[in-house]
């Protein structure tokens, strides 16, 4: 969606009054007793674009890109409809203002909380199905300009490309593949300064909260999965980006498996963690585990250091561009004297109104 010019002042204003910065970050409690500087603002997407540089930034085509299952996929020329496959790569496109274009979108898009509030219009339309069951046909029938896709469907790449489809795969899996993704979609929708100016406000905000936690001492992490708290994310997972962002070590360091490792009691209480954290999309909840008799040792319950990541808007504990909000969130759980809670909520209004278009009415 192309920006009015006023549409792009109220954005500003909404940046100018709601962002965060590393003095924002800390607690209420030391800010009773200090004073501190004003929080820098983060500059708005709009700011940034306007920028000298910014026309160095203007993508020519036919351009030639690597996506991130390493194939290089000439654009001939500039996509003015596009299809994403994938929930991650969809939200992406919203946040880097092509949300219009799009004319077809994964399966269960309707159920996205966060496409709801930024853009409607993207429920209804056609679904071209999930990594495990993609529409190839559906797809083709769109004939979109481009098709962005989830790495997991590279076996599925060269039918599409014989229907004449134009492919880019991403896989995100950790921050800074976050950023290579936000590189080559910004590249290939020419929002080359948008695209930038997304990545330092995630960076940016990130650096304020790796300040605000500076030296204190770093506790262990349990990072429970979606179907059971007997799940956990190792250090190949995403999730291990966002507690090592937090300040916080991550219990299940010595895991291998690349994805969701199934782990026992006994594992759990040998490692012993400070902290456990459920995924968002958790199906059981904190008293559930709080009240496992099985976890009634462990350190985590005992001291009733059990929470689950924030979810009313989306799963922030998905390599989405909001995910640093996760690793916000939990910066305020692990390290409450130094980051306030505060803080997450005034990221996640500056960050959601610049690059999603409302103010999240909550927070967990």
């Amino acid at each position: 969606m192309k920006m009015t010019k006023m549409t792009a002042l109220l954005l500003a204003a909404a940046m100018a009054l709601t962002a965060c910065g590393s003095t924002a970050a800390v607690s209420s409690e030391a800010a009773a007793t200090s004073a501190t500087a004003a929080p820098e603002v983060t500059a708005s997407p709009e700011e940034a674009a306007a920028a000298p540089t910014a026309a160095d930034t203007a993508v020519t085509y036919p351009l030639t890109v690597t996506d991130q299952l390493g194939r290089e996929v000439t654009i001939e020329t500039e996509p003015k409809t596009l299809a994403s496959g994938y929930y991650i790569s969809t939200s992406l496109l919203i946040a880097l203002g092509v949300q219009d274009e799009l004319v077809g979108v994964e399966a269960k898009a309707d159920k996205r909380t966060i496409y709801s509030l930024s853009a409607p219009e993207l429920q209804s339309l056609p679904s071209i199905g999930t990594a495990k069951e993609f529409d190839l046909e559906g797809c083709a029938a769109l004939t979109p300009d481009l098709v962005i896709v989830p790495a997991k469907l590279k076996d599925s790449i060269p039918q599409m490309e014989e229907l004449g489809l134009t492919v880019l795969a991403v896989k995100p899996e950790n921050q800074d593949k976050l950023y290579d993704a936000i590189d080559l979609l910004a590249q290939a929708t020419n929002t080359v300064a948008r695209g930038e100016a997304l990545k330092s406000a995630i960076e940016d905000n990130l650096l304020n909260l790796r300040e605000a936690i500076g030296e204190a001492e770093a506790p262990t992490v349990y990072m429970a999965g979606n179907s059971s708290v007997l799940q956990t994310a190792g250090p190949a997972m995403y999730q291990n980006y966002m507690i090592e962002n937090a300040g916080g070590l991550n219990a299940a360091a010595s895991v291998e498996d690349t994805y969701w490792a199934e782990v026992s009691y006994e594992q759990v209480l040998d490692w012993d963690p400070d902290y456990i954290i459920l995924a968002s999309d958790a199906d059981y909840d904190v008293d559930s585990v709080l009240n496992d008799a099985a976890l009634a040792d462990c350190t985590a319950v005992r001291e009733g250091h059990v929470y689950q990541l924030p979810h009313a808007i989306e799963a922030v504990d998905s390599p989405v561009p909001g995910s640093f909000l996760g690793s916000v969130y939990l910066g305020s759980v692990l390290h409450p004297e130094q980051v306030s809670e505060q803080f997450y909520h005034d990221c996640a209004d500056a960050f959601y109104t610049a690059y999603y278009g409302f103010t999240p009415a909550s927070y967990e």
